[in-house]
């Protein structure tokens, strides 16, 4: 009886350090996490990576520790209750980076505001370098099956399969891996196209290397018009794939996971890692999913123009800063996602405990 007693009155002790120390640190309230995936050298005043430009144009001034994260600080803005992450670039980087965010005891992310900004290859029978394109879905282009090009059958359009599927098309669409699955992450419509509409009609950047990459593009409509803002699905993949024939099976993968609703428009890495990481949160009652935007700019054309191979293209970008539309598309990722985040955070009355609605 006296070890048991003593038990609970252990217990009860650390119950009480804990909410006295709780109490002592009370947690920083967040409205909208600002996520971005690199910065190529310091958080501001030099070479400008996703992150830079939010820290010194929002601004996010104060530094925070940012334990279990590849890039190890955070910034804050006090003002507007915004908090930018860096989280590594990879699914794997994103995930792992969320998951900590989310566990982090200085924060109650339960009513905040996620907007995922990076930069990303387009299709150029989509859009053109330096646009912006926010995204009603995230595709999972990592997992699959896949069959050596120099085995694939004769019939096949390329040698990707599902998981769980024989063939190229295998009908109906395999659940993978759950009953949630983890291939095709509809973001909530609603919120997605009030950002859109919000933004639609941002003048973004238009230079003279954009101009002189859009030209090469003969033939490709959409390729040769100015940067703007639209509406398209991204596909994520670890893989830094290139190509005109790589482009062909995104075009037919995203269709394929959405049943045909899907327009393939940007590719990325991280983005099937932050819905994951997020979705898993959500089910434990930590994030709201229905509050998470995906905004990507464009900083290069996923696949060469006419006249030049994928290994040309590849050679030409070989660096992300060597991207045709890489500062461009940074300064549209700010340009374009600092809107939402302002109007979130600066009406936070409006929308605390409401999410915002498009047409």
């Amino acid at each position: 009886m006296r070890f048991r007693a003593a038990l609970f009155s252990a217990a009860a002790l650390s119950a009480v350090v804990s909410s006295v120390a709780s109490a002592a640190e009370p947690q920083l309230p967040v409205r909208v996490v600002v996520v971005t995936t690199f910065e190529i050298g310091k958080d501001s005043g030099d070479v400008p990576g996703e992150f830079q430009t939010w820290v010194e144009k929002l601004p996010l001034s104060q530094e925070l520790a940012a334990p279990g994260t590849d890039h190890g600080l955070m910034r804050y803005n006090p003002d507007l209750q915004v908090l930018g992450v860096v989280t590594g670039e990879g699914p794997e980087h994103m995930a792992s980076a969320m998951t900590a965010l989310v566990l982090d005891p200085r924060f109650d992310l339960r009513k905040t505001y996620f907007v995922l900004a990076g930069i990303g290859g387009i299709d150029p029978k989509f859009g053109s370098v330096g646009s912006a394109v926010w995204a009603p879905r995230v595709i999972n282009g990592g997992l699959a099956h896949l069959i050596d090009a120099r085995e694939i059958p004769k019939s096949w359009p390329d040698g990707f399969t599902p998981v769980m599927g024989a063939t190229p098309t295998d009908k109906p669409t395999p659940p993978l891996h759950s009953q949630w699955g983890d291939m095709a992450y509809t973001l909530d419509p609603a919120l997605v196209s009030w950002a859109y509409g919000l933004t639609r009609d941002v003048a973004l950047q238009d230079t003279d290397g954009l101009r002189a990459s859009r030209e090469r593009y003969r033939g490709y409509a959409h390729a040769q018009k100015p940067p703007r803002v639209m509406l398209g699905d991204t596909l994520s993949s670890e893989t830094f794939w290139i190509g005109a024939r790589m482009n062909a099976w995104a075009e037919r993968w995203v269709a394929y996971w959405t049943e045909g609703k899907g327009v393939f428009a940007t590719t990325a890495e991280e983005d099937v890692g932050f819905m994951q990481a997020l979705t898993a949160q959500a089910r434990a009652g930590r994030v709201d999913i229905n509050r998470v935007l995906i905004l990507r700019t464009a900083s290069n054309y996923d696949m060469p123009p006419p006249g030049k191979s994928a290994a040309d293209l590849l050679a030409e970008e070989a660096h992300e800063s060597g991207f045709s539309g890489f500062l461009p598309s940074l300064d549209a990722a700010y340009q374009v996602g600092s809107v939402v985040v302002r109007e979130l955070a600066m009406h936070w009355g409006k929308y605390r405990d409401a999410a915002p609605k498009g047409n």
